[in-house]
């Protein structure tokens, strides 16, 4: 039943989309062409490698912190051992991206595929994956841009007594694992994504639990069991900017002159703004700004933490030397950001009383992210236009790669994502204006090219361009009318949206 009803979908979608090129005709005041975006600027798609990979024990790969986290059955209770088989598949993806028309891609290399373990030799077969994965996208005029971490760091790199001892044997591994990276591919990638979203995966592992590693202590996580929520997110984000900055030094040294390639840093982007207009709330957002934002972009342009947040958590937050502060600063070519939705924010000084404190309340606020539970995201494009102005304003202008945008539905089997379109109308036409307003934004990745599996919801919901039927044993793709929108755009035509969103 399920593929009778996409086929019956795939059979109505150019109709579908021809009805909305005549309803913009009607209603539509805001459309805009690839054409209007300055020259170099590049559109893409994304994916990371245990969301779509699969063949998790194969080929002499070993379990990630992923995998243990997802085998815990907290991933929805799916994990990523088959996923989209993209290892297998990935051909076949390719010609896919290149019926789309994106430019690039982004994607993420396993860790412990090509270093199982997470240090030691390189495993040769997950090394000929990721050179033919490469070279196919290059044959086909795709740019590769390759993120390092993804949360794919090995089990075994986790397994230490604390967490101050896995951060500093985390520098040394990974950039000993950027360095083949860097060796072995940077002939052909030229864009470089060493860690993403730092900021989250330090809260949600390291401070509430609820991602992996899994790490948090009372009263802060759920289910904890080992960790500290007061101090180890600011640890962990520590040595994370200290790692980058190290391959980023190697890189410089080493692989810039003849690769010229570029590295940079993801962070996830809420833009929070205030609940009221008054003065506290106002002061607020402002603040939660610093702590989500700041936090990383103030060592990578200015070598050190805002002050806001050195002062609410004290001796908690690790203070960086006078090398590392050097090593850090201007440390990126540019910035990668990944951003959803906006969050609104209510002051709440009295939480920076409590004798133990987390993250969350050094931020003396009540930031509302119910959006991020709901079945789909609220379409609010003005967040990523006021956050490029943000980056612009407070950071001197640096390059921007939005990495990640898009609308969540739930995986239904319906081809038919009229949502998705709205929304990626919207937030690409926002993005329109902050580079005519003078945004360094080059870039723009939709996520995701495919549905793939979910940090907390497995494969419940969807943010792909294509759709994966799990009950074929084939794991067909199929094209989504948000994929057939988006190729329309890439290849020239008008941009499209619904009559929904007017």
């Amino acid at each position: 039943m399920m593929l009778r009803n996409l086929q019956s979908n795939f059979c109505f979608l150019l109709l579908l989309v021809s009805i909305q090129c005549l309803l913009v005709i009607v209603f539509g005041t805001d459309h805009y062409r690839r054409a209007d975006f300055p020259p170099g600027f590049v559109f893409g798609a994304g994916t990371s490698a245990y969301q779509v990979e699969g063949a998790a024990s194969e080929d002499g790969r070993t379990p990630s912190i992923w995998d243990t986290f997802a085998h815990a059955g907290f991933s929805g209770g799916a994990n990523g051992d088959i996923a989209c088989d993209l290892y297998h598949k990935y051909k076949e993806d390719v010609q896919l991206m290149v019926d789309t028309g994106l430019e690039a891609y982004r994607f993420s290399i396993s860790w412990s595929r090509l270093i199982p373990g997470g240090r030691g030799p390189v495993n040769p077969k997950g090394l000929q994956f990721y050179n033919n994965y490469i070279d196919e996208l290059i044959s086909h005029g795709i740019q590769p841009h390759v993120t390092l971490f993804h949360i794919l760091v090995s089990g075994h790199q986790i397994r230490l007594t604390s967490v101050v001892e896995f951060a500093i044997d985390f520098r040394k591994d990974f950039t000993a694992y950027a360095e083949v990276c860097f060796k072995e591919f940077g002939d052909r990638v030229m864009y470089w994504t060493t860690i993403n979203e730092a900021n989250i995966f330090a809260i949600g592992g390291y401070d509430n639990g609820i991602t992996p590693p899994g790490r948090c202590s009372p009263p802060f996580g759920v289910y904890c069991s080992r960790g500290n929520s007061s101090t180890e997110p600011y640890i962990v984000v520590h040595n994370m900017l200290l790692a980058h900055s190290s391959a980023m030094k190697l890189y410089r040294r080493n692989y810039k002159s003849t690769q010229h390639g570029f590295v940079g840093f993801n962070i996830y982007g809420f833009w929070c703004v205030p609940y009221t207009n008054s003065g506290d709330d106002v002061n607020a957002a402002e603040r939660a700004n610093e702590f989500y934002t700041g936090w990383i972009m103030n060592p990578l342009i200015f070598g050190d933490y805002p002050s806001v947040m050195k002062k609410a958590a004290g001796t908690r937050i690790p203070t960086f030397s006078k090398y590392e502060a050097k090593l850090v600063k201007g440390s990126v070519d540019f910035i990668g950001l990944n951003h959803y939705t906006t969050a609104s924010v209510k002051d709440r000084s009295s939480s920076i009383e409590k004798n133990t404190r987390d993250f969350g309340a050094d931020i003396e606020a009540d930031i509302s992210l119910e959006a991020l539970a709901a079945d789909q995201y609220p379409v609010i494009p003005s967040g990523l236009y006021e956050f490029l102005e943000y980056l612009k304003e407070a950071y001197g202008n640096p390059p921007i790669y939005i990495q990640e945008n898009g609308q969540k539905t739930r995986r239904n089997g319906t081809l038919n994502d009229a949502a998705r379109i709205n929304y990626l109308h919207a937030y690409i036409g926002s993005v329109l204006d902050a580079v005519r307003n003078g945004s360094d934004a080059r870039g723009y990745s939709a996520w995701s090219f495919l549905d793939g599996l979910e940090l907390l919801g497995g494969y419940g919901p969807s943010y792909g361009l294509y759709y994966v039927d799990l009950d074929d044993k084939e794991l067909r793709r199929y094209p989504k009318l948000s994929a057939y929108w988006y190729a329309n755009f890439l290849k020239g035509k008008s941009s499209i949206t619904s009559a929904a969103s007017k």
